[in-house]
């Protein structure tokens, strides 16, 4: 059964630095595209950042400049590093993977709640 384990939410001030990390278990993810999604409050679940297993990545216009991600596919783990972090960027954020011929996510994280403030 596939598997998707977060890691590195938490609280910090504005300005302030996180990065999440997203263990995949119980699959071959190298053809899969894994990401984070986020919930923030207001608003609806948006996709945040996304890379392929070839190391293309797609970020949401907000986060680029602020945001990377990246993956070890040895490691079958995705990071987004976030940076520059303010109040908008509060949320929970969701781990994902799909394959790259699906558009919809099928396995999900838990689910890390990142909290800006001061």
């Amino acid at each position: 059964q596939s598997q998707l384990v977060e890691s590195g939410g938490g609280l910090v001030r504005p300005g302030g630095s996180l990065r999440l990390s997203c263990t995949a278990s119980g699959n071959t993810f190298s053809r899969y595209v894994l990401g984070w999604y986020r919930q923030t409050p207001g608003k609806e679940l948006e996709l945040v950042a996304e890379i392929h297993s070839g190391g293309s990545t797609h970020l949401l216009d907000s986060v680029k400049g602020r945001f990377t991600i990246s993956r070890d596919n040895g490691e079958n783990t995705v990071y987004l590093q976030m940076n520059s972090l303010n109040a908008e960027d509060t949320g929970v954020y969701y781990c994902f993977g799909r394959h790259w011929l699906r558009q919809a996510p099928e396995v999900w994280g838990q689910g890390t709640q990142v909290t800006v403030s001061s």
